[in-house]
């Protein structure tokens, strides 16, 4: 019987392959010229589901010869080669490595925040650069039927709910049906600009007058109440994959996010295929 995180690791490989420019590439090229980019986003995924550091992950999977053959690998990089790969890797790519991952899709999304706490590495960080901000504010778009993160926002400001909500949305037009929000997400201008996009905006009014109150009757209520699904993934992550980021710097943390959610989306693919 195969593993859960061997099958972890094949179904990682195949996704990670359809993001680079040269899935062909050999995992470890003879030689010792180095490693493909899919190799690096597949132990990057496997370092955040063993939730350990980069030391210790490489340790561990070096005791794991199956696994190391779903990948293609003979040896292992040193633990601060696969550190700066982290570094090295577009955030685009980050994002393309997340969007292969949602496989399945319905287009009714919601939209929500949450807060990650700055682990100790990044506290510190934050303390040397005088940074005042102990959390990171993480936006994701999560389908309400299928519960993939089709889309995640990441950000150290207290920026507001409205003006997240039309940039994602913005992003993950092509694929949206309908979005539902709560009220911190409550602005005629981003409703207007989901509607011009065929999007159909379940986001209740905050109550300033009568009309307010018709308004939110008319809005799906099933569909709307399916808002808390994003809710129980935040709570999913956090449980499973830990409540806060430990990268040195907020650019990378950003990273760990997406890869959080990547990682939450690929073991759902493989527990419920």
């Amino acid at each position: 019987m195969v593993s859960e995180f061997r099958l972890l690791t094949r179904v990682t490989v195949a996704k990670a392959k359809s993001v680079v420019a040269n899935p062909d590439e050999p995992a470890d090229p003879e030689g010792g010229g180095g490693f493909a980019e899919w190799a690096m986003l597949t132990l990057h995924a496997l370092r955040i589901e063993l939730g350990k550091s980069y030391r210790v992950a490489v340790d561990l999977l070096s005791e794991m010869p199956g696994v190391l053959d779903e990948i293609g690998l003979t040896r292992l990089p040193h633990y601060t080669v696969l550190r700066t790969w982290f570094a090295r890797i577009p955030t685009k790519t980050w994002r393309a490595f997340l969007g292969a991952s949602a496989e399945k899709r319905t287009g009714h999304a919601a939209i929500d925040s949450t807060g990650f706490d700055r682990d100790q590495p990044s506290r510190h960080y934050a303390n040397r650069t005088h940074y005042r901000i102990r959390a990171l504010k993480v936006t994701a778009l999560v389908d309400v039927e299928t519960l993939y993160i089709t889309d995640i926002h990441s950000t150290t400001s207290k920026k507001h709910d409205a003006k997240i909500g039309p940039q994602v949305a913005r992003r993950n037009a092509g694929d949206l049906r309908s979005l539902a929000a709560d009220r911190g997400y409550d602005a005629k201008a981003f409703r207007d600009e989901l509607r011009n996009n065929g999007i159909r905006p379940l986001i209740k009014h905050r109550i300033m007058n009568p009309l307010d109150h018709a308004h939110n009757a008319r809005i799906d209520g099933d569909r709307y109440h399916q808002r808390s699904m994003s809710e129980t993934v935040f709570s999913s992550i956090k449980r499973t994959l830990g409540a806060a980021v430990r990268a040195r710097s907020w650019w990378l943390e950003f990273r760990e996010m997406l890869l959080k959610a990547t990682v939450y989306n690929l073991r759902r693919s493989v527990r419920y295929p």
